[in-house]
């Protein structure tokens, strides 16, 4: 089992910047890879970025490129995504995830964090 603790989230108004974390315990030297996800009410869950654990590749939905990057410390099993140039666009609830080695997808998600970028 992986848990997953998302921070960051908050008000921000647009052009500004955000760091989210996600922070997780358990089973984590099974990890391959993470990613974080956004929602809007009525909307289907999209991938906005997402990185291989230990390769450190990282991937990025064509919204998002150019503004956000997503990094991890192996040492802290910590991910982050920093989002740059927000847009009001950018409002959603985002959801730090976690697959492992051998898994199917996505299979542990946080709580997830509210971003909202106020125009």
């Amino acid at each position: 089992q992986v848990q997953l603790v998302e921070s960051g989230g908050g008000l921000v108004r647009a052009g500004g910047s955000q760091r989210l974390s996600c922070a997780a315990s358990g089973y984590t030297f099974r990890t391959y890879a993470m990613a974080w996800f956004r929602q809007v009410p009525g909307k289907e869950r999209e991938i906005v970025a997402s990185i291989r654990w230990t390769q450190n590749l990282p991937y990025y939905v064509d919204s998002v490129k150019g503004r956000f990057t997503i990094s991890r410390d192996i040492a802290k099993n910590t991910v982050y995504l920093q989002m740059n140039s927000l847009k009001p666009e950018d409002t959603a609830t985002y959801y730090c995830a976690a697959q492992l080695v051998g898994g199917s997808g996505y299979r542990y998600w946080g709580q997830g964090t509210q971003v909202t970028v106020s125009s």
